[in-house]
C-alpha cells in the first residue's frame, strides 16, 4: 500500500463501525497454564486508524519461580525488585480502557491479564479483543505459519528482541498497522471478541504438572489431569468438519498435546459453543485439535488412519467465533 492508498483509506474510506482505539499487549509469563504468572507485560496504545500514540511497560515480580529463562530471559533476581501485578494494576489499567485489545493468540495473553486482574480483585476495563492470527486469516495473507516472526517480515518489520514484551509489542503495533488498513480498504469484518471478565478464581492448579522438561525449547506446559466429568452434548453429531465451513453444533472435538491457552479454558469454550468434546479420537471424531500433527500420540496417529480432519489450536480458536446451529 503506497502513502497515498493509505491516506485515501484513512481519509475517506475508514469503516465507520471500526473501534476508536486499540491497545497492542504483549505479556511474557511463568508458563502456560491457568496457576502461572506475568513477568513483563508491555502496551502500545493506538488510535483509530492504528497510529502510535505511547508505550508502556514494566516488570512483574511474579512471586514464585520465574520459569523459562531461557526464553524470556528474566532471572528471579532481575524481578526481586519489580513491582507486584496489584501494585501495577491501575497502571496497566489505564493503558487498556476503553480499547480493543490486540495480541498475537489473543485468548492467551487475555486470559493471563485476566487472572492476575482476578487475583488483585480488580476488573479489568477492557470489553474486546482482536487477535492478528484471526486478523491475517480474513485478509488472506500468503504467511508460511502463524507465528509473529512470519507477520513481522510479510510487513517489513524488523525484530530487535524476540520474546521481549516490549519489542513483541512494538513489531505486532507495526505489523497491526497496515493489517488494519488493508481490512478497511478491502471492507474486511475485524474479528473481534468479548472479553469476559472471570468471576471465580483459585490460584490452586487443576493437577499436578509437568512443568519444564529437556531444557530450552522443550517447554511442556499443563501435564496429566482427571477426566472431567461433563453433560451429554444436548446436539446429535453432524459428521466430520470440512475445511472452509464452520463448526457446527454437536461435533465430536478431541484435543491432543500441548497448547498455549489452558487445555481446560478450551474445552470449556468449546462446550460453550454446542460441542461435544471427546476424550478419544474413533472414526465419529469430526475433528482433532493439535499444535503438533506430526507426533506419534495415539490421538494423532487415530486420526491418520481414520482421515479426522485436522486443525491447529490457533485455527480452532477462530473457528469457534461462530459455529453453527445444530441440524432441526
Amino acid at each position: 500500500m503506497t502513502m497515498l492508498d493509505d491516506r485515501t483509506t484513512a481519509e475517506t474510506t475508514w469503516p465507520a463501525a471500526y473501534p476508536q482505539g486499540y491497545a497492542v499487549v504483549d505479556v511474557e509469563t511463568t508458563g502456560l497454564a491457568r496457576d502461572d504468572r506475568i513477568v513483563s507485560a508491555a502496551v502500545y496504545r493506538l488510535d483509530a486508524r492504528g497510529n502510535v500514540e505511547d508505550h508502556w511497560y514494566t516488570l512483574v515480580n511474579p512471586e514464585r519461580d520465574p520459569g523459562p529463562v531461557w526464553i524470556h530471559g528474566l532471572t528471579s533476581a532481575v524481578l526481586a525488585d519489580a513491582p507486584l501485578f496489584k501494585e501495577v494494576a491501575g497502571e496497566f489499567a489505564e493503558r487498556l480502557e476503553g480499547r480493543v485489545l490486540v495480541a498475537h493468540n489473543a485468548m492467551f495473553d487475555w486470559q493471563m491479564i485476566a487472572r492476575e486482574y482476578a487475583r488483585a480483585a480488580e476488573t479489568v476495563p477492557v470489553r474486546q479483543r482482536l487477535c492478528t492470527i484471526a486478523l491475517s486469516k480474513e485478509l488472506a495473507l500468503p504467511l508460511p505459519n502463524h507465528k509473529l516472526e512470519s507477520l513481522a517480515a510479510h510487513f517489513g518489520v524488523v525484530q530487535q528482541r524476540a520474546h521481549h514484551a516490549l519489542d513483541d509489542a512494538r513489531v505486532l503495533a507495526e505489523a497491526f498497522r497496515p493489517s488494519l488498513h488493508a481490512a478497511a480498504r478491502d471492507g474486511v469484518r475485524l474479528p473481534l471478541l468479548e472479553c469476559r471478565p472471570l468471576t471465580e478464581w483459585s490460584d490452586a492448579p487443576a493437577a499436578p504438572r509437568v512443568g519444564y522438561q529437556g531444557g530450552p525449547g522443550s517447554f511442556r506446559g499443563g501435564g496429566w489431569r482427571p477426566s472431567r466429568k461433563r453433560p451429554p452434548c444436548p446436539y446429535p453429531n453432524p459428521g466430520r468438519y470440512a475445511d472452509g465451513a464452520p463448526l457446527r453444533q454437536g461435533m465430536r472435538i478431541a484435543f491432543s498435546g500441548d497448547t498455549s491457552v489452558d487445555r481446560e479454558l478450551l474445552e470449556d469454550r468449546a462446550v460453550e459453543a454446542g460441542l461435544h468434546v471427546a476424550t478419544s479420537v474413533s472414526r465419529l471424531t469430526s475433528l482433532l485439535v493439535t499444535n503438533d500433527p506430526d507426533s506419534a500420540t495415539s490421538k494423532t496417529v487415530k486420526a491418520k488412519a481414520f482421515g479426522t480432519p485436522v486443525v491447529d489450536e490457533a485455527a480452532f480458536t477462530h473457528l469457534l467465533r461462530d459455529v453453527a446451529p445444530a441440524d432441526g
